[in-house]
C-alpha cells in the first residue's frame, strides 16, 4: 500500500484500514507459527502499512497533515 493511497482516505476509512490489517496480521502469524504460511515476507509488508496508517491517523489528529498540505500549496 503506498502512502499517497493512504493520505486520500478520510481519518475512518483508515481506522477501518487499521482494524482489517491487524486482523490478517494475526491471521498470518498463525498460519506462520502451523507451518502454512508460503510467503513470510507478507508480515514484514503488513507491518509496515500498519505504522503508515497509525503515523497518519496521529498526523490527523495533531493537524500536523493540514499544515504540510497547506505548505505544499504555497
Amino acid at each position: 500500500m503506498k502512502i499517497s493511497e493512504i493520505r486520500e482516505l478520510t481519518k475512518e476509512e483508515l481506522e477501518t484500514r487499521l482494524a482489517e490489517a491487524k486482523k490478517n496480521i494475526f491471521s498470518l502469524r498463525f498460519q506462520k507459527s502451523s507451518g502454512q504460511l508460503e510467503n513470510v515476507m507478507r508480515i514484514k509488508n503488513l507491518k509496515k502499512d500498519i505504522a503508515k496508517i497509525e503515523t497518519l491517523i496521529r498526523e490527523k489528529e495533531l493537524g500536523i497533515y493540514e499544515k504540510r498540505e497547506m505548505q505544499k500549496s504555497k
